[in-house]
């Protein structure tokens, strides 16, 4: 597949808006660029000049310093434009005076001075409104004439899909019969997105992996989201189920992926047409069905059910004590450090295609 194929293309849904072969072409160059990495082979030639522009809406560990570190390994710059210390990007009905600053000419501005603006947006700065920060980086999408990146809205996280089937491929060497379980994990916040979650499902069918998504009553994930991974296991021959039961999730499977997210409850539901809510949050009923899944913690016990060679994955920070164990994110079926380094991998090859590397 030709890398001018990307080319200025923006990086807001790719698990519903690129190809298998794309996402293929993306672990590729991923690949090829942590074998430079390893060799010590300078790459600064791939952006040289080129500028990022990155927009933290939330704090950031992995995200921020891979993309940092990515775009100056690729001979790039990187600009951080933080929220609150510039004027605060602003959707049109949300502008507060002297704080904020229209999206659009945010990025009418920034897409004739850089060259990708990257936005990671979920949560309390769109007030726990279920696709709200979605539509704020589609919007930065349609006003600038620059590739977007999404570093992780309240639906999606890509860049964290796109490192995690880059760790599935070196530990496991093919997608094919490979049994993935994508299961929920206590947590004592009760406000946590679903991007992670879903991403990882969408990106999981996509390559025809034989996916379990685990998770108690009231931990549904978005209707759309399991419709789309249904068809995808359909179209590529792999195999897409649903339990409630936190065992069965584990048995047999080659990967397991215990992660916190939110309930249903915890999200605002709003009509993105008119912009009129539609539910509220009902903390009341997430801190119940929290409490009743308490027991959805990984421990020694839980992994021994998963394959002889099952490894055990998490995008990290991981709540300690509560999602998983210490022996178990510390112990030798663990592969969260790999993944981790993966994002570096991950981001550059997003980077290098959509900017226009000299590959």
């Amino acid at each position: 597949m030709k890398t001018s194929n990307f080319l200025g293309r923006d990086w807001i849904e790719p698990e519903l808006d690129y190809s298998r072969e794309e996402w293929k072409t993306l672990m590729d160059i991923g690949f090829e660029l942590k074998r430079r990495f390893a060799l010590g082979q300078d790459t600064t030639d791939i952006l040289k000049s080129k500028t990022l522009f990155t927009m933290f809406f939330n704090q950031s560990l992995r995200t921020r310093s891979t993309f940092d570190a990515g775009i100056q390994q690729l001979g790039g710059i990187h600009s951080s434009l933080e929220p609150g210390k510039t004027y605060t990007p602003a959707r049109k009905g949300f502008d507060i005076p002297y704080e904020t600053e229209r999206i659009s000419d945010v990025a009418r501005m920034l897409s004739r001075v850089g060259d990708a603006i990257a936005i990671r947006m979920y949560g309390p700065p769109s007030g726990w409104n279920y696709g709200f920060s979605d539509e704020t980086i589609k919007e930065f999408a349609y006003y600038a004439d620059c590739p977007i990146i999404n570093m992780e809205s309240d639906k999606y996280h890509p860049c964290q899909a796109l490192a995690d089937l880059m760790t599935i491929k070196e530990k496991f060497g093919s997608f094919k019969g490979k049994k993935l379980t994508m299961s929920f994990a206590y947590s004592g916040s009760i406000e946590k997105p679903r991007a992670v979650p879903q991403s990882v499902i969408l990106a999981s069918t996509l390559m025809g992996m034989d996916v379990t998504l685990a998770h108690p009553e009231g931990y549904d994930l978005d209707p759309t989201v399991i419709e789309k991974c249904k068809a995808n296991a359909g179209q590529y021959d792999g195999s897409f189920k649903i339990t409630n039961d936190f065992d069965e999730g584990f048995e047999g499977a080659d990967i397991v992926y215990p992660k916190s997210w939110g309930s249903h409850t915890c999200f605002n539901y709003y009509d993105e047409e008119t912009g009129k809510k539609i539910k509220d949050q009902d903390h009341d009923e997430a801190r119940r069905v929290n409490e009743l899944a308490k027991g959805w913690m990984t421990t020694q016990k839980q992994m021994d059910k998963v394959n002889k060679n099952g490894v055990y994955m998490h995008c990290l920070p991981a709540d300690r004590g509560q999602e998983v164990t210490d022996e178990v994110i510390d112990g030798p079926q663990s592969v969260v450090i790999d993944e981790a380094e993966n994002r570096l991998h991950a981001h550059k090859a997003i980077m290098a295609l959509l900017m226009g590397g000299r590959l």
